[in-house]
């Protein structure tokens, strides 16, 4: 940790990285100024009938919220990412990353519906900054599909924002165990026998599943790790 006064015996304070003029240091940078630049051109090229970015700030405030351990803005960052890499195999690759930003803007892990709750967020927001009503529909559709994970074949768009949310699954074992700890983090508020209960169905759920990522570039990707990594974390459960 840095000296938080300075000490007489090393001499004048440096003023290095000061603002010369004011003698001050210059403002922090925002570290979430670049998903704020993504998301208001992401809406500008969708056509928004509005300013982008007050509402941009209010969904980059959610994903923020202290309940958050592991749905949080590396998790939205990350996911958009995803989508970039798979969007070629999308019909709609904008809708699938306004799905994106959206799909866990609601996010209470004490309460359920969280995805319908999401969708009817997207729903509002999206109409009220003027987006075709066609691609607003398509985008619910998308955040509600997240609830299981399980597009149907042939949903192109479906795949790409599943399997995109999906790729955690598929990191390296210390990947992996973080996102898990994280995970139970955001459910410390459950017993640990109910909370093993719950987290074994859903890695059984995803086990069960006909293909896990649906998309050739994640399935190549990450399948195999998934798979081991879910099949392990069942095993100390």
């Amino acid at each position: 940790m840095p000296p938080t006064a300075h000490d007489p015996a090393a001499g004048p304070a440096s003023s290095a990285g000061h603002d010369p003029a004011t003698g001050h240091a210059p403002a922090t940078e925002d570290p979430l100024a670049d998903l704020l630049a993504a998301w208001t051109a992401l809406l500008h090229r969708c056509g928004a009938a509005v300013d982008p970015a007050p509402y941009g700030r209010e969904l980059l405030r959610r994903w923020s919220e202290p309940q958050r351990r592991y749905h949080t803005t590396t998790h939205l960052r990350a996911v958009l990412e995803r989508v970039d890499e798979l969007a070629g195999h999308a019909a709609d690759p904008e809708a699938v990353r306004l799905a994106a930003w959206f799909h866990d803007a609601v996010y209470r892990p004490d309460r359920s519906e969280n995805e319908e709750r999401s969708a009817a967020l997207a729903v509002r927001a999206l109409t009220a900054a003027g987006l075709p009503a066609e691609r607003v529909a398509e985008v619910e559709r998308l955040v509600l599909l997240t609830v299981g994970h399980d597009p149907a074949p042939g949903d192109r768009n479906g795949e790409v924002l599943c399997d995109a949310d999906l790729a955690v699954l598929g990191g390296t074992p210390e990947a992996y165990g973080a996102y898990a700890a994280a995970v139970r983090e955001e459910y410390g508020f459950v017993p640990a026998p109910d909370f093993a209960a719950g987290r074994a169905t859903v890695l059984r759920h995803l086990l069960a599943l006909p293909a896990l990522y649906r998309t050739p570039v994640a399935r190549e990707r990450f399948t195999a790790a998934a798979h081991a990594n879910l099949t392990a974390e069942l095993g100390t459960l």
